[in-house]
């Protein structure tokens, strides 16, 4: 994960801390929610309940995304060599993919197990729904206050922060369907609460599956607007005409850009104005060819 320092004076001594003491948040993070994994998936057994066997499956996305983004970290220290001009930054693009294809298989199970239930509705224990369900609010809770310093520095961090709180909500959903099932004895809640669930792990699965994609046959990864970059090189003081512009995923979390744009004046002055523009968007190794 690229932390870029808020201010430029900051000494390397503090970056190093920084990138420590993200990491123990992520190590910690990641037990929790692997280990609710376990639990959530066992109490689903005991309790025939497929929502929780299904919240379980969705906590595994987040488990996947920190694994993601620590191993991120250790591929951008990853050296080059005349092998591999950019280490192994690109795993993490295959690494992405294959949880990608990973999860989509896991919807389709718990999409089977929750017709089946649909179609006969299996007596399930509320109370041990809601109160493993309520553990997991906790789970992602403490995850999202973890990473809340530092997610306005990291973009992958602010993704997992955000996914963290929005998992809380799922998981008080699936609270409030084993306190219905308790007073009502309708079981036939449970697998529709999966149902959801599974919706919500598919789409995010196509996301990261697209994203995938894109990242490997070198597409301009999302979030990123080509046109607007394109405009603001073209913009540049002593900018004649941008004549190529390629954007493309080093890895997860960097973006590499190349350029070729005809000058009218100090070429010098126009690359330093443009690395500098273009690095403070996160843009990262930035090359640009004058003529």
């Amino acid at each position: 994960v690229y932390l870029r320092p808020i201010m430029e004076h900051h000494s390397h001594a503090h970056h190093i801390h920084a990138v420590e003491s993200l990491n123990v948040v992520y190590y910690i993070a990641i037990a929790l929610n692997f280990g609710f994994v376990i639990v959530e998936a066992l109490a689903g057994v005991y309790s025939n309940s497929t929502g929780l066997l299904s919240d379980a499956g969705h906590k595994m996305i987040d488990v996947f995304s920190l694994l993601i983004a620590l191993f991120a970290f250790r591929l951008a220290a990853s050296k080059p060599s005349s092998r591999y001009t950019y280490g192994y930054r690109k795993a993490s693009v295959l690494i992405s993919l294959f949880n990608a294809l990973l999860l989509v298989c896991a919807v389709c199970v718990i999409v089977f197990e929750s017709v089946s239930k649909l179609m006969e509705p299996a007596p399930v224990n509320g109370a041990a729904v809601s109160w493993t369900a309520a553990a997991g609010i906790l789970v992602s809770g403490i995850s999202a206050l973890l990473m809340m310093r530092f997610q306005k520095k990291d973009i992958n961090t602010r993704g997992a922060f955000l996914h963290m709180a929005t998992d809380s909500l799922l998981s008080l959903g699936v609270v409030i369907s084993g306190i219905v099932i308790s007073l009502s004895g309708l079981y036939v809640i449970d697998p529709i609460v999966s149902l959801v669930i599974a919706a919500v792990i598919l789409y995010n699965s196509v996301r990261l599956l697209g994203e995938s994609v894109r990242m490997i046959i070198d597409g301009v990864p999302r979030g990123v607007d080509y046109d607007a970059v394109k405009s603001l090189v073209a913009g540049c003081v002593g900018v004649k005409a941008v004549e190529e512009l390629h954007v493309w995923a080093v890895s997860i979390n960097q973006t590499a850009l190349t350029a070729r744009v005809a000058v009218d004046g100090d070429a010098g002055a126009v690359r330093r104005t443009l690395h500098e523009e273009l690095e403070k968007l996160g843009f990262s190794p930035v090359t640009i060819e004058t003529i």
